[in-house]
């Protein structure tokens, strides 16, 4: 299938040398008619990755050089902001996504009219470190979200330009980038894809990311149910604490009028810090619920995000 639309390519890397070239001649031969750019985004290698991709001379090929080590989602950031094609790609530099898929997930995406169209990697050939946090991801993301998606890790994915110009990435948001097109509204599909062992180079990840991912988890869960009325959290807790400690000095008030002493009770001590817990989340929540509104208003957002205006015209 030829297209005239551009596509765009992003590839971040770090220490990727020896892959860089493989992985062109790859993209090249798979993408043969199509009219494209490929992005590599350079985070701070210490190796010979950004020479390898300047030595090729390729007039296809862009390099952004971060000024440090920013990490994954930054450097897709920055590869997303300069794409200038109308269906955007994501996948990373190590040679295990295989570009011979990206026709038909391209495919796809046109016809069945859909925003993003995710891999599924098949007979993954990663080790159990980075599997198994995976697929605990993986699970609490369908449980809590309900979106089934079956590898929410898998790098390679086509996006409509306007799906991935919405996404802001940071810290390691990366992981997530199928939940946070979903909250914007996104309609993604899934496909089968294949999946290779590295060649070069040493794998980026380990178990010390799995805290991060658990806390960028949590944020991002919290954005979608509460980002807009953050009160609907705050104050119900707060409301919640707040009655109870009232029961319980309401209990304590009629021992007392019935002459027994409540004083040295730490019953007495928990109630009443029930009720100023529950006062102060109470108002933590509209401070946050007008942080929102701030947020929105000062520029110029909406809480709302609209996918197509279709005009029907009278024959």
């Amino acid at each position: 299938m030829n297209i005239s639309e551009l596509l765009s390519i992003i590839i971040p890397v770090y220490n990727e040398e020896g892959n860089i070239g493989l992985l062109t001649k790859a993209i090249e031969d798979a993408l043969k008619g199509y009219s494209y750019e490929i992005i590599y985004i350079d985070d701070y290698s210490t190796d010979n990755t950004r020479n390898d991709v300047k030595d090729m001379k390729n007039p296809n090929v862009v390099l952004i050089e971060m000024k440090k080590n920013y990490g994954q989602s930054s450097a897709l950031q920055a590869g997303i902001d300069y794409a200038k094609g109308e269906f955007i790609i994501t996948m990373d530099g190590d040679m295990q996504n295989d570009p011979s898929d990206i026709p038909n997930m391209l495919d796809l995406l046109i016809k069945g009219d859909w925003d993003i169209v995710t891999g599924i990697r098949q007979k993954r050939k990663d080790s159990l470190i980075r599997t198994f946090p995976s697929k605990i991801a993986n699970y609490i993301i369908g449980k809590t979200t309900k979106l089934n998606i079956k590898d929410h890790g898998c790098a390679l994915k086509i996006f409509t330009k306007e799906t991935a110009k919405e996404l802001k990435l940071y810290g390691e948001l990366h992981r997530f980038i199928t939940l946070l097109a979903h909250i914007n509204g996104a309609r993604i599909t899934e496909v089968k894809v294949k999946h290779h062992s590295r060649k070069y180079g040493e794998s980026k990840y380990g178990l010390g990311r799995t805290f991060k991912v658990v806390n960028d988890l949590l944020l991002i869960l919290f954005q979608r149910k509460y980002l807009q009325k953050p009160i609907y959290l705050f104050g119900n807790i707060g409301i919640f604490l707040f009655t109870i400690g009232v029961f319980i000095n309401i209990y304590l008030l009629i021992l007392k009028v019935l002459g027994n002493e409540i004083g040295n009770r730490p019953l007495l001590i928990l109630g009443v810090l029930m009720v100023l817990v529950g006062v102060q989340l109470f108002t933590i929540g509209i401070v946050t619920d007008l942080l929102m509104k701030t947020y929105y208003e000062s520029q110029d957002k909406k809480p709302f995000n609209i996918r197509k205006i279709t005009t029907i015209e009278n024959k």
